[in-house]
């Protein structure tokens, strides 16, 4: 007889949403949690609220609840080590421990680590101290990339164009605009070409890649504007040819793994590689250490298997027994944010006309930053739906995105209207 499982899936987002959704399917889950969850996951999980910073609470709630399996979404409790809490309490947890959750908890850490073991990335240098940081910028061209070391919800990131921008970048983080993710900063080279995410499941030892995806950052249409989250996404990412997804196994990703393993920190989850596609081929411009949001929405939009038993492998070391397949089709997710976006924003605004905007052939709205109040929807966050369309083409699931976007009644929203534009192009 075949033994189903209670599985919990950790986080709040439009990541977790799209997880949930796609593990809703699999045959092998008796019930599904998800915590905390959000308005619009709690049509697919039981939603639970707890702390997921306080490792105690979740273990807990795993034994209470003979939860065998955890997928931890976001990167904070993974960074703070959550798998390893879940570990040492005998629950099986999909996600990398703290020590190897470094690669995206210290940006100085991934480009040492590039350094050592020869990983394509760009020239850099570290910096605590802001007159070491400026006597250096001074040797540099513009434009240059500054980061914040730690975590900044995606927006420890700045570009600056002349160097007067530069110096004042370099006084604002180390002078606290990150709090503590701002206490060390990363000088880097500005690398020429198109961004793309790949995605990769290991188990330490096997590698299994995913979809490719490509996202938009700049809040702005035409790819303008400050960096956020991202904005939106679609997959398969046209730039990621067979050849570049080899090349980037073979110089980026492998060597990564073995790095890690040969630290004594063996990777296992899903490394998530920020490339840029330059002209001396593809760089790591930083890894992630969990899904990425909004990619995650296509690649669930995408998937053609049950994802539960690849996850499992991931965490158990076989994953060289499991594989994954893809529809043909595209995918392509719009991000709608609250007004003010990535900057101050408005919360708790109404939500209307979703059902009508899911009933739109081909798409799924997944929920980010929302509430189920009343039997209202209401915006919590800063990014709050992702609407989430297939179609044969890019162009195909634009279209689809924007007709359900039309649909929905939230004047205190607003979105890109050209994501997938790179896609297009190339398609017409």
């Amino acid at each position: 007889m075949h033994l189903k499982m209670n599985v919990l899936v950790i986080g709040s987002g439009g990541r977790e949403h799209a997880l949930c959704w796609a593990l809703k399917k699999s045959s092998d889950i008796e019930t599904l949690y998800c915590a905390p969850g959000n308005g619009g996951i709690e049509e697919v999980a039981v939603c639970a609220p707890l702390n997921t910073e306080i490792s105690d609470e979740v273990i807990n709630f795993c034994h209470k609840n003979k939860i065998e399996f955890v997928v931890v979404g976001p990167e904070v409790p993974l960074v703070a080590g959550l798998v390893d809490d879940l570990s040492a309490a005998g629950i099986d947890a999909f996600g990398p421990r703290a020590n190897a959750a470094a690669l995206e908890g210290s940006k100085g850490f991934m480009k040492d680590l590039c350094r050592e073991f020869d990983i394509p990335t760009a020239a850099y240098e570290r910096f605590t101290d802001p007159k070491a940081a400026k006597v250096y910028l001074k040797t540099q061209s513009m434009p240059i990339v500054i980061k914040a070391d730690g975590l900044a919800a995606g927006k420890g990131v700045i570009i600056p164009t002349t160097l007067d921008e530069a110096e004042a970048t370099v006084d604002d983080i180390l002078g606290g605009k990150f709090g503590g993710a701002g206490a060390e900063i990363v000088i880097e080279e500005f690398m020429q070409g198109e961004e793309a995410s790949f995605f990769v499941l290991t188990d330490g030892t096997n590698i299994l890649p995913l979809a490719t995806a490509q996202d938009h950052k700049p809040v702005g249409d035409g790819d303008t504007g400050p960096n956020t989250g991202g904005m939106g996404a679609y997959s398969p990412a046209p730039v990621m040819t067979e050849e570049m997804i080899q090349t980037t196994i073979d110089t980026i990703i492998k060597p990564t793994v073995a790095a890690m393993t040969s630290r004594g920190a063996p990777y296992t989850g899903v490394l998530y590689a920020g490339l840029m596609i330059t002209q001396d081929g593809p760089k790591l411009i930083e890894y992630n250490v969990r899904f990425g949001d909004p990619e995650t929405q296509v690649l669930c939009a995408r998937l053609d298997s049950d994802i539960l038993p690849a996850l499992r492998a991931t965490a158990n070391g076989t994953l060289n027994e499991v594989s994954i397949s893809w529809k043909d089709e595209a995918a392509l997710v719009v991000v709608m944010a609250a007004k003010g976006y990535p900057d101050a924003y408005v919360k708790n605004t109404q939500i209307a006309n979703l059902a009508a905007a899911n009933e739109t052939p081909n798409v799924i709205v997944l929920h980010a930053g929302t509430k189920k109040e009343g039997g209202e929807i209401l915006s919590t966050g800063g990014r709050v739906l992702g609407v989430t369309a297939t179609g044969q083409t890019v162009t195909d699931a634009q279209k689809n995105a924007y007709a359900a976007i039309n649909k929905i009644n939230w004047p205190e929203g607003f979105c890109r209207s050209d994501i997938g534009w790179r896609a297009i192009a190339r398609e017409e």
